[in-house]
């Protein structure tokens, strides 16, 4: 069992995290051109609160974990809601073939910096996106450090902006904008720190290769 497994039944208790997810839906909502009928890949979905927050928007979605504890509470609440266009699915994109369906957005909430390979899972990000599909990323501003206190190791210590951005344009994006949709307020010792939330926006060329020679 993962830690993420055992976390999953008292996950949503969490006001905060509901908050945060709900924050950043609103904000996908405003920054991206959304249309009826488009689909949309959640990669780290958890429990599925941000693809809650945006289930009326998008015709269908799929979300993607690799934790049995986060999609047993997921598939637990897509059977009581009744709703009929989202399905779980386990993934892993850092080892596991890609799905072969392609989508108008994929997204992700607090994923990134669990990931190791940031140019690779990017890559893969804009190999299942259809032509002209965005890209949405919320994750943290670089930290010292002190956000994870229950011993959560290998990550990323958050990102900076800038070379982040680098990254993503590297994967073939553009557009790419940030906005600071949520800030997370934790104790730390005696000591109250804030830690931004960025959403980072990018979108995959309409036309790509455009006059290259094959």
């Amino acid at each position: 069992m993962t830690d993420f497994d055992s976390r999953a039944q008292t996950w949503d208790s969490d006001p905060m995290k509901v908050e945060r997810a709900a924050k950043v839906a609103e904000a996908i909502r405003a920054a991206l051109p959304l249309q009826p009928g488009m689909t949309a890949l959640e990669v780290g979905c958890g429990t599925g609160l941000l693809s809650f927050a945006l289930q009326s928007d998008f015709a269908h979605l799929t979300l993607a974990d690799t934790s049995e504890g986060m999609l047993d509470v997921l598939t637990a609440k897509i059977a009581e809601s009744g709703v009929r266009n989202m399905t779980p699915l386990n993934l892993d994109l850092t080892s596991d073939p890609a799905p072969v369906s392609r989508f108008d957005v994929t997204y992700s909430l607090m994923t990134l910096h669990h990931i190791p390979n940031i140019d690779h899972i990017l890559r893969q990000f804009h190999a299942l996106l259809k032509p002209g599909g965005w890209l949405a990323i919320a994750d943290l501003d670089a930290e010292d450090g002190t956000f994870h206190t229950d011993g959560t190791t290998d990550v990323h210590l958050g990102f900076e902006r800038a070379a982040l951005q680098k990254q993503v344009e590297s994967a073939g994006f553009g557009e790419v904008k940030f906005s600071t949709p949520y800030i997370i307020t934790k104790k730390i010792g005696e000591t109250e720190k804030s830690f931004p939330v960025f959403l980072l926006i990018a979108r995959k060329p309409v036309l790509e290769n455009l006059g290259r020679k094959p």
